[in-house]
Order: structure tokens, then C-alpha cells, then sequence
């Protein structure tokens, strides 16, 4: 499994963005697939997976009620709609493939800063 994250770029707080996840190979034993950022020097940060099967989502409280995360089937993309950003939003976002209960594929990242 390929996945490929873009979508990342400068935007002011309270702005928006949507990142995009395009998965390609063996997608079909996928159960989820799940977002997550990190800033340099901390731990990654879980923010939110979907369903692959049901569209059913789960979100990091850190998250909920400003970033969506949604997934279309037929272009095996999957995305986070990013609302009202704030600058410590700040960091690298990845998007991971999740197979019986491990993410297994990680994306490269793509990159999203919020100015002030």
C-alpha cells in the first residue's frame, strides 16, 4: 500500500484547510485509515481515523468539533477538513493505512503551518 498526503500549506489562524490521502496497492483488507501530526522534538499525535468500511470516525479530543475526517470509496482518498486553525496546529501531517489494528503504511507527510 502507497499512500500519498497533500493538501499542507501557510494559512492564517482561523483559516481552513482540507488534506487529501490517496491510497493506492492493496487496499482491500483496510480497516481504517487514520490522520496524525507531529512537530519536531515531540511525539506523534493521534487526531482521528475512518472507516474504510462504514464511514464511521473516531476523533482525539484535541480535534473534535474543528477537523472532519471523511473518506470516498471510489477514489480511495481519504481526507481531514481542518477548521478554524490555530497556530499550534502547526506540524506534519500524516495519514496511515490501519490493518487489523496496527497502521501498518504511513504517508511522507505533508506540512501545514498557521501563522498568527
Amino acid at each position: 500500500v502507497q499512500l500519498q498526503a497533500s493538501g499542507g500549506g501557510l494559512v492564517q489562524a482561523g483559516e481552513s484547510l482540507r488534506l487529501s490521502c490517496a491510497a493506492s496497492g492493496r487496499t482491500a483488507s483496510t480497516d481504517a485509515v487514520g490522520w496524525f501530526r507531529q512537530v519536531p522534538g515531540k511525539e506523534r499525535e493521534f487526531l482521528a481515523w475512518v472507516s474504510w468500511n462504514d464511514g464511521s470516525a473516531y476523533y482525539a479530543d484535541s480535534v473534535k468539533g474543528r477537523f472532519t475526517v471523511s473518506r470516498d470509496n471510489a477514489k480511495n482518498t481519504v481526507y481531514l477538513q481542518m477548521n478554524s486553525l490555530k497556530p499550534e496546529d502547526t506540524a506534519v501531517y500524516y495519514c496511515a493505512v490501519r490493518l487489523r489494528s496496527v497502521y501498518a503504511y504511513w504517508g511522507q507527510g505533508t506540512q501545514v503551518t498557521v501563522s498568527s
